[in-house]
């Protein structure tokens, strides 16, 4: 059972949500062929961006492995911009400043395994959450990476939060695997899903966050299987719960940096503070929405990674 105690130590990471952006050319339906300057249509830019997505995705992957895993120091050169910028509060700024963090890693952690397990893409962002393992036989940190492409397809831009990962969970589940069906990490459903999964989740926040209304619990399936590992699953009691948070901490805000919609799952990146005067947390989550029952879409499964904000960082950029 969700309780307020628990609300206050995890920031309401597990029930959180925002999107605010409008979706992109290729995740509405076409309904007809218009024409555009240049002799291009509707439909041709649809399938240009969805095809720009899945390259960025498998880039994003691609420069992941090779550089955490071999750290072979020219994938970047190839796919990171020089004047890369740097929000990890870890890494210095820039492409070189990336290398150089990735060759000392490296040197520490020769047997690095990345694991990806699942990969969105939006328009020019691209989301990796991973299970990072620094040395055979641990858990690892739990990653989640949002990648800004240019329109080259280069990186030019990179976020990130860190988890390290718990050995117990209070829902019985990883903070990787899928218990939703379709039992697949990788989107699913047609692209033009996305505008409704994404508007689910918005929603969903303006409701909970914005009206700070615990009714906003209509929107989750009353499954809701959880990955946060402090969380159970299901939506037992959490209308009563969040009324009680809300009346305790009337501060707490939320605010939306980027969201990542694709197909069935939609990410969410944003800052989190319980009262103004926090430094607050990075926290990103990837939620999974179906249709239940009754054929309305609902939020059935979460995952997310929470990061305290340092007082200090080896850039300048902040992690937002």
């Amino acid at each position: 059972m969700l309780n307020t105690t628990l609300l206050r130590r995890k920031g309401v990471s597990a029930l959180l949500v925002a999107a605010s952006v409008t979706a992109l050319a290729g995740f509405a339906p076409a309904t007809a062929s218009e024409p555009l300057p240049g002799g291009l249509t509707t439909v041709n830019v649809q399938q240009a961006s969805l095809v720009a997505q899945e390259r960025n995705k498998a880039t994003a992957v691609h420069v992941l492995t090779r550089l955490f895993e071999r750290a072979d120091l020219k994938v970047a050169d190839r796919h990171i911009r020089a004047d890369y910028i740097q929000h990890s509060p870890t890494i210095p700024d820039g492409r070189d400043g990336f290398k150089n963090y990735v060759r000392d890693l490296h040197t520490r952690y020769p047997d690095l395994k990345y694991n990806v397990k699942r990969v969105l893409a939006q328009g020019n962002l691209v989301l990796v959450h991973a299970n990072p393992i620094y040395e055979p036989g641990t858990r690892g940190v739990a990653v989640m990476d949002i990648f800004r492409f240019d329109e080259q397809g280069r990186i030019a831009e990179h976020w990130d939060t860190v988890q390290v990962v718990p050995a117990t969970t209070a829902n019985g589940n990883d903070m990787f695997g899928t218990v939703s069906n379709p039992d697949t990490n990788e989107p699913s459903g047609p692209s033009w899903q996305t505008p409704s999964s994404q508007k689910v989740v918005t929603d969903y926040f303006n409701t909970l966050l914005v009206a700070k209304n615990p009714d906003a619990v209509s929107h989750l399936d009353p499954r809701l299987y959880q990955h946060n590992p402090a969380v159970p699953n299901g939506t037992t009691n959490m209308r009563e719960q969040l009324a009680m948070f809300f009346q305790q901490f009337p501060d707490v805000t939320a605010e939306l940096k980027r969201v990542v919609a694709d197909k069935d799952y939609v990410a969410v990146h944003f800052r989190y503070r319980l009262r103004p005067a926090d430094t607050g947390q990075a926290i990103m989550g990837i939620f999974r929405v179906q249709k239940d029952e009754n054929g309305e879409l609902k939020i059935i499964e979460h995952w997310d990674v929470v990061q305290n904000i340092p007082a200090t960082s080896a850039n300048d950029n902040t992690m937002f």
